[in-house]
């Protein structure tokens, strides 16, 4: 049975991301330390995207949830 995650303060695996929402992304930086990016991210096909200028952002990240307009 598929669970559906509904709380937008859980981290979720970026391999069930979906590219009908904007997405609070993080990744790792160099020394092993989880981040979040401090702007939204849209899934374009296999790719992130800048939600804001459709950029293409090049990272690997480690996971996702859905990004709060509280940022």
């Amino acid at each position: 049975m598929t669970q559906i995650h509904s709380l937008s303060a859980e981290w979720l695996p970026v391999s069930i991301a979906p590219s009908d929402a904007n997405l609070e992304v993080c990744v790792m930086d160099f020394d092993g330390i989880v981040l979040a990016l401090a702007y939204p991210c849209h899934k374009n096909g296999a790719d992130l995207v800048d939600a804001s200028n459709k950029k293409h952002v090049d990272i690997q990240p480690t996971q996702w949830r859905k990004w709060s307009e509280s940022h």
